[in-house]
């Protein structure tokens, strides 16, 4: 408690001299612990600066009260450099402008925070681009590039981030404003960037730093002899920029400095062209190393990128998705992309390329399309490598050595033989032309650190044999930065120390790093840990602990992405807010906390960091880790509410499939009493419900009550021909019998939808049948952790399911949401019963079953659609087959990413409706704004229509009514 108190006295005095958030709660420390690495690392205090004066004050007063400093981006850092003990500078919050362009120059005057895909956005009009492109290009910040010296697979055409850098604005570990570069050259365009201003050209003056000439002509030798061998030497500082034959240029040296001797407040770019055309031209080799002794050939004809991909990673990404583009025959490939001022001269280098190269097979690929695919192979690659081939973790810590390209294919062989004596594997793929070569190995990490350790000392020394580096781009960090002394001599060391006392002369910036180094074995996130056994879902995948669950999450972010340029869903709550507390990874930290015993299930940093979440299960697709915070967040509600009282809106909200059978007995008085304002507001100020929200109106007559007027599953004959729609072609039953699942929502609200399928299913000679029983998929009670309930509930859908399951009966969902509960979540809550997982499997969605009949044709349609895919179903089982249907219907489809923001019961309760709002104008809003008045918006979960209806005034059809003729 008194540690507490001199926290808040500390945070409080801060406060007082700066104009930003300063945060000390254990959720906001905890979020910031770890980054994209092993590590864990609290810090003191963590804050968002709005403007340089902010950073300014905050470093003077961690000089003052004996506070490090470490400033962070997006968190993306492989290696530990974003994580310190004192104070963690968060610059993506606000400083994260594009101050000016000047298309003239080719260059860009930036805040560390800018993001590079934003970047990138402002630069294409133009026909620019920033050159280095990694894989986290669509999170990653200006400043974390600038500070490990980032590159990606294009460095071969347009280098690595220090060959961009013209001029640093800073301020050094004394808190004086440095700054280092070439004078610029006054903006002639004047390019005013949206978000951002034109100010006074920067630098207007540079800084001579004391004490750096000398140190430079002190350590000649050593710059000369051991540092800039070859391109990717990524690992310690970059000195050989001092010397005068590289150009004596300051700014260059400090990229790379891993924040350890400076907080950046701008930076000035250079920028390139974009390329007049590419061509994406796929090598095939009997393996990655002979691939790898190819590569001299190969950069005969001037790739713009050279990638290498292992068989093994290839094998990963086809079980996960179903299948991969075509390759070219081999078990390991080289991805070349080659460029010209004209589509035929690009063309005309992958054709020699073909020629030269000593592959065994090869793909010349021209069609963006097709091109887009087989890079996804490397981009998922990328993810999944994060497991092992049997589902074993796999880590980070040797992730990106590099040696000179020459020597690749011998190390490649050897590192081979190392990873087999230590009896670990791991998925490899990387930059083959530069040298680079990612792995993440299955290392045992939890119950055996030092044999990580004793790994990374021998993999150091057979790198370091190949004239190679610890890093090849992702920096040294706390991973590697221990393991310097296996690459350097004592007086290259000596430098670095020298080096940085002159930048940071009482070592508080981001200390640990690169110099007096902290052990590579220590502050590791997973040792130690005990299991922690699910008691809600079996968790098959991660073998029913909880604690391996919620540890998929290793850090890399992608939940913080622009998912409007990488086409996912995952946590639209960041998206609406931008706090690292409402992504994926953030809630991943704070259970994390939980099961290592720091917090408590009912602590209120854990409900404020799950309240937010909107349990869209997105992430269960579109996090490389597979993370599925909407099954955590269920999971933690059980524990924290079980046998304990809960909050009014789980027994309303939570169980409203067992109330509407309640209202649908008089739905018209129910409507009535609803549509009386001042009733309508009482009611759901009681029930937890937020009142601007709208009630929806029920159905006049339920499906079911009209399913049982019309003879109900004894029926034989077909259903009266709706409006235009042809006649039946074929008896019903002639193809065998089918069942309707008829969900709460269909049923209650919606019935036209189900008579549709109805009506489409018959047409294909099925006989429908729908359950015997009002049964549930429990999704309510599911998503707010009344587990017990959802397995009774489940347990009467499989008893009322089984006998037509077990006869080869398949199961049509019309309600996405449901759809998915009962393939993926009705295995998991109920392990122990064979039918439940035979009966998950008998479960298609209406466009499935549609286009896997062979006699059936999708109707002729013109015009366009606007198409809201529902978030569970792209998590669970994809929007391919609805996508296919569409497309041949002949209509113009404009697909939305994201969800709508009512997400189920989270948009209804109380202190939620501000955020559904924000959520959903990300896309839904703004695509219904624009729609033209004979445009058709479709949507298949309920709570998307409702969401259109209510805020847009847009009404929705079900697929099954758009394909029906009328």
């Amino acid at each position: 408690m008194t540690r507490r108190l001199n926290t808040e006295r500390t945070a409080d005095a801060l406060r007082a001299h700066v104009d930003c958030p300063v945060d000390i709660s254990p959720r906001r420390l905890t979020e910031y612990s770890s980054d994209a690495s092993n590590y864990r690392v609290r810090p003191t205090m963590v804050v968002f600066p709005r403007a340089d004066d902010d950073v300014a004050a905050t470093l003077r007063f961690a000089r003052d009260n004996g506070l490090s400093v470490t400033p962070r981006g997006a968190g993306t850092s492989v290696a530990g450099n974003a994580i310190g003990p004192g104070i963690v500078l968060d610059f993506s919050r606000h400083m994260n402008a594009v101050r000016a362009v000047d298309v003239a120059a080719a260059t860009a005057r930036v805040q560390p925070g800018v993001v590079l895909s934003d970047l990138q956005a402002h630069l294409r009009p133009h026909g620019l681009r920033f050159g280095p492109d990694p894989s986290t290009q669509d999170r990653c910040t200006l400043g974390g590039m600038i500070g490990n010296n980032a590159c990606g697979p294009h460095a071969l055409a347009w280098g690595r981030t220090s060959d961009t850098v013209r001029a640093l604005r800073l301020l050094d570990g004394t808190a004086t404003e440095r700054r280092f570069g070439n004078s610029s050259v006054p903006a002639r365009d004047n390019s005013a960037i949206p978000g951002g201003e034109l100010r006074t050209p920067f630098p207007p003056g540079l800084s001579a730093m004391p004490g750096l000439a000398e140190f430079t002509r002190d350590n000649l030798a050593v710059l000369r002899t051991e540092l800039g061998r070859f391109d990717r030497q990524a690992s310690g500082y970059n000195l050989e920029h001092l010397l005068p034959e590289r150009g004596s240029s300051v700014a260059k040296a400090l990229v790379g400095s891993e924040g350890t001797c400076g907080l950046l407040l701008e930076a000035e770019v250079e920028l390139a062209p974009l390329p007049g055309a590419t061509v994406l031209t796929v090598l095939g080799y009997p393996d990655i190393a002979s691939a790898a002794d190819d590569i001299a050939a190969v950069m005969g004809c001037a790739p713009i990128a050279v990638e290498g991909i292992d068989a093994g990673l290839v094998d990963v990404v086809r079980a996960h998705r179903g299948t991969v583009p075509a390759l070219p025959r081999g078990r390991g490939w080289l991805f070349v992309e080659t460029a010209g001022a004209t589509p035929a001269e690009a063309l005309a280098v992958a054709r020699r390329l073909a020629r030269e190269a000593d592959a065994v097979d090869h793909r010349i690929v021209t069609d963006p399309a097709a091109t887009a695919a087989l890079w996804r192979i490397r981009a998922d690659g990328a993810g999944l490598a994060g497991r092992s081939p049997d589902g074993r973790p796999a880590w980070p810590g040797w992730e990106d050595a590099a040696v000179p390209p020459e020597n690749l294919g011998t190390y490649l062989r050897e590192f081979a033989s190392l990873t087999d004596s230590y009896e670990v594997s791991g998925l490899l793929y990387g930059h083959i032309g530069d040298g680079c070569i990612h792995v993440r190995l299955d290392f045992p990490i939890a119950d055996a650190p030092r044999r990580f350790r004793a790994f990374l000392f021998d993999a150091a020394e057979l790198v370091v044999r190949h004239g190679g580096s610890l890093s090849g781009e992702h920096g040294d960090g706390r991973a590697r930065s221990e393991l310097l002394e296996v690459m350097y001599s004592p007086a290259a060391r000596a430098a670095f120390v020298g080096f940085k006392a002159l930048f940071d002369p009482d070592d508080i910036m981001n200390p640990g790093v690169l110099v007096a180094p902290r052990p590579v074995d220590a502050d590791l996130r997973v040792v130690g840990l005990s299991p922690v056994p699910a008691r809600g879902f079996a968790l098959h995948a991660d073998a029913g602990d909880l604690s391996t669950a919620v540890h998929r999450c290793v850090g890399i972010g992608k939940c913080r992405a622009d998912t409007g340029s990488s086409g996912g869903f995952m946590c639209p709550s960041y998206l609406a807010t931008g706090d690292e507390k409402d992504t994926t990874r953030g809630r991943a930290r704070v259970l994390q906390e939980v099961v290592r015993g720091e917090m408590d299930w009912r602590a209120p940093e854990v409900e404020e960091s799950l309240d937010l979440c909107l349990s869209c299960k997105a992430c269960a697709s579109d996090c490389p880790a597979g993370v599925d915070m909407a099954t955590y967040k269920s999971e933690a509600l059980y524990r924290r509410y079980r046998g304990r009282p809960r909050p009014v809106d789980h027994y309303v909200l939570g169980r409203l499939p067992r109330w509407l059978a309640v209202a649908q007995r008089a739905p018209r008085l129910v409507n009535a009493l609803a549509a009386r304002p001042e009733l309508r507001r009482t009611g759901m100020r009681l029930s937890g419900i937020d009142p601007r929200r709208e009630m929806p109106v029920l159905a006049p007559t339920s499906f079911r009550r009209r399913w049982s007027a019309l003879g109900g599953n004894r029926r034989t004959e077909p259903l009266p021909r709706p409006g235009s729609a042809p006649e039946h072609s074929r008896r019903p039953g002639e193809q065998g019998t089918v069942m309707l699942w008829i969900d709460t929502f269909t049923d209650t609200f919606d019935p036209d939808n189900a008579l549709a399928a109805v009506h489409l299913l018959e047409g294909l000679g099925y006989r429908v049948i729908i359950p015997g029983a009002r049964v549930c998929c429990g999704l309510t009670w599911i998503s707010t952790g009344q587990l017990d309930g959802a397995r009774s509930r489940l347990r009467a859908t499989v008893d009322a399911l089984a006998a037509h399951v077990a006869d080869g009966g398949l199961v049509v969902g019309l309600e996405p949401s449901c759809t998915a509960t009962l393939r993926a979540d009705l295995p998991e809550l109920l392990p122990d019963d064979p039918r439940a997982a035979r009966v998950a499997a008998s479960v298609r969605t209406l466009a499935e079953f549609l286009l896997a009949h062979p006699d059936w044709r999708p109707p002729a349609r013109a015009g366009t659609v606007v198409v809201q895919p529902h978030c569970h179903q792209h998590a669970v089982g994809g929007f391919t087959a609805d996508r296919t249907i569409l497309a041949a219907t002949g209509v113009t489809v404009r697909e939305l990413s994201g969800c709508c923001g009512l997400a189920g019961n989270f948009g209804m309760q109380r202190g939620h409706y501000d955020l559904s709002v924000a959520v959903a104008n990300n896309a839904l809003l703004p695509a219904l704004e624009t729609l033209a008045p004979d445009a058709i918006f479709l949507a298949d979960g309920f709570s998307c229509r409702t969401q259109a209806a209510q805020l847009a005034r847009r009404p929705g059809l079900h697929l099954a009514e758009y394909l029906l003729e009328r």
